[in-house]
């Protein structure tokens, strides 16, 4: 059973003027272990990575209930599995029970968190 569906999309050209011009946005997004995902990449792939990111902490926090503000975006935290595929490795939730899927497209990064209710044992 599904607790909550979060979804959120953010334009590439305000992450990548946020990138240029407040270089503090970026660590105010990413954790430490995202932070060293991020340095690895291309500038493209840096601007598609935040926004994937922020959309993806933003989509979490809309499937909790909460928005972001009761839930800090370092409370959250999403890396890649062994194939590249997002997960989220860091929130106030069980962890299996996060499901995440980013897309771009050449102007916006979409993310969708869904949580599922733990089963009673």
């Amino acid at each position: 059973m599904i607790k909550g569906i979060g979804i959120d999309a953010v334009e590439l050209s305000r992450i990548k003027e946020l990138i240029e011009q407040k270089p503090r946005f970026i660590t105010r997004i990413l954790t430490e272990p995202e932070m060293i995902l991020f340095n690895k990449l291309p500038l493209k792939r840096q601007v598609e990575f935040l926004a994937g990111r922020y959309a993806c902490k933003e989509a979490f926090s809309k499937a909790w209930g909460t928005g972001i503000g009761k839930l800090s975006f370092h409370d959250l935290e999403v890396l890649t599995n062994e194939v590249g595929a997002p997960v989220v490795t860091k929130a106030p939730y069980p962890l299996s029970l996060i499901f995440v899927s980013i897309t771009h497209t050449n102007d916006t990064a979409f993310a969708q968190i869904i949580l599922e209710v733990p089963t009673a044992k």
